[in-house]
């Protein structure tokens, strides 16, 4: 399918061929399933102290019975505002936990890699869908055929000025002034300081180096940029939930084409 390729002041520029990775029949499980397993990459490892809640003297009862009180360990002193109490173990006050976090505890999941490329084939092919994308809430211009295509002058975009004026005339600013007006956050994320959460809006997909074009991005709400080889679920299905407003760009397109596509021969797809 070919679709028209825009310049960035929103005149045609000819077209370009979608390569058959958009042909991929859209999955939100598995999407999900993939973006689930690798936003566990971003997670931290914590634990305690090796010896939190048992830096005290503490011992039972000997003999444990006989002294008309529970056999549990105590702190042993010579005086003290804590002689007496239990301590350095367990449901105690002041004591260690019984099962605490570990640090070494292996919290990075893994994806068998021919799932992870389906999972972002799919995730491409979405971003071709209207309806999809408009679902998610996202403000598509009325009549505008997706993917979105831009010529490649796009990445020279090196200011803010210049990213709202591309947007403009893609039709695509109206999706970023959406997330201006989202609701206060309450409860315990406003007692924080939380009180605004940016949204995701508008997903540059380039060819060359992303540097300049996303500098200029930065300074506009919800808009990224991300590499076509560095292209990832976690990029087109934020919250698992499939599919980004995106724009292509025509290296970015030519990128993706090969991306390796066996499934849809598996599929009996067309050639």
């Amino acid at each position: 399918m070919a679709v028209a390729v825009l310049r960035a002041d929103g005149t045609g520029d000819g077209e370009v061929e979608l390569p058959r990775v958009f042909e991929t029949p859209v999955r939100g499980e598995l999407i999900a399933r993939a973006y689930t397993i690798m936003n566990t990459r971003h997670f931290q490892p914590k634990g305690t102290h090796p010896t939190a809640g048992m830096d005290v003297v503490a011992r039972t009862a000997n003999p444990p019975t006989g002294q008309g009180q529970s056999r549990i360990a105590r702190i042993r002193t010579s005086g003290g505002r804590r002689q007496g109490e239990a301590a350095g173990v367990a449901s105690v006050r002041g004591g260690r936990q019984a099962h605490p976090p570990k640090a070494e505890r292996v919290i990075h999941k893994r994806i068998n890699r021919k799932e992870r490329r389906l999972a972002l084939c799919s995730a491409i092919a979405a971003t071709a869908d209207r309806s999809l994308v408009a679902s998610r809430g996202h403000r598509v211009p009325e009549g505008a055929a997706l993917p979105l295509v831009v010529s490649d002058d796009v990445e020279a975009t090196s200011t803010a000025k210049g990213v709202r004026a591309l947007l403009g005339a893609l039709g695509l600013y109206s999706d970023v002034e959406r997330l201006l007006s989202r609701a206060r956050r309450s409860g315990k994320p406003a007692l924080r300081g939380r009180t605004k959460k940016v949204g995701k809006s508008v997903l540059f997909v380039t060819g060359g180096d992303p540097g300049t074009l996303s500098r200029a991005c930065g300074a506009v709400p919800g808009v990224e940029v991300r590499r076509a080889r560095d292209l990832s679920v976690l990029d087109l299905a934020p919250g698992a939930s499939p599919s980004r407003l995106t724009v292509y760009t025509r290296a970015a397109i030519s990128e993706i084409a090969s991306i390796p596509t066996p499934h849809l021969e598996a599929m009996g797809a067309p050639q």
